[in-house]
């Protein structure tokens, strides 16, 4: 019996608009859906989403015209490719990150009430989860969310903005430093901090180790990088 291969997007209903299609592939190129290299078809996201091709070339193009995706061929199958950067280049979008998102931050801890360190923590104990358990798809995400769980309660939008732009450019070439038999166990210690030192309203505290976890991030990934 053939293996079913899970669908890297969520359908959508088929009357929204194209913004929504480009959602939903910013929203999996954030959590770490695609791998560097891997090639996006047209019809296939098409498939995935239940949608016509015209609202995805739409996305992919304007995700092209961001620079967060390189263009395919030609044609309906053409599509786009996830890019694999560079080791200079990722390390100036590491430090784009991990000037933009200790500010944020920092932000965060001064604002954040009981409800917000509550939906932290519970994103946090889905991290710990899914690396006991392997699920490396769930984990991306359960981190994504962790993370700008964070940064959008700064209520700082342009700088939200910017953090986004940097993780859209090398969120995929961050999954090099994901060894498949347990996800993020390395920086989990940053995770554990950011969250604990959030909680005592120690803003510096968060923001040194969200800046930690960013670096140990780029030093290891680039090692794998040329």
């Amino acid at each position: 019996m053939a293996t079913k291969i899970k669908a890297k997007l969520k359908s959508i209903d088929r009357d929204t608009l194209w913004d929504r299609a480009y959602h939903a592939l910013k929203t999996a190129l954030l959590a770490g859906r695609f791998a560097p290299g891997e090639r996006i078809v047209l019809r296939t996201m098409a498939n995935d989403l239940g949608i016509s091709l015209t609202p995805v070339r739409d996305a992919v193009n304007r995700l092209i015209a961001e620079n967060v995706l390189d263009r395919g061929g030609v044609g309906q199958g053409g599509g786009a490719i996830v890019p694999l950067l560079t080791a200079k280049q990722f390390s100036q979008l590491m430090m784009i990150r991990s000037s933009l998102e200790p500010i944020a931050t920092i932000a965060a801890t001064e604002l954040a009430n009981k409800n917000d360190v509550l939906a932290l923590t519970n994103s946090l104990e889905k991290m710990k989860q899914y690396i006991a358990q392997g699920k490396v798809d769930d984990y991306l995400d359960a981190h994504y969310q962790f993370h700008f769980g964070i940064y959008r309660l700064a209520n700082l939008p342009i700088i939200l903005q910017m953090i986004e732009s940097a993780w859209l450019r090398c969120g995929p070439t961050l999954m090099l430093a994901l060894p498949d038999y347990a996800p993020g166990t390395k920086r989990q210690k940053f995770h554990i901090a950011a969250l604990s030192a959030l909680k005592k309203g120690d803003a510096e505290g968060a923001a040194e180790a969200i800046r930690a976890d960013i670096e140990s991030a780029r030093i290891d990934v680039c090692k794998l990088l040329n």
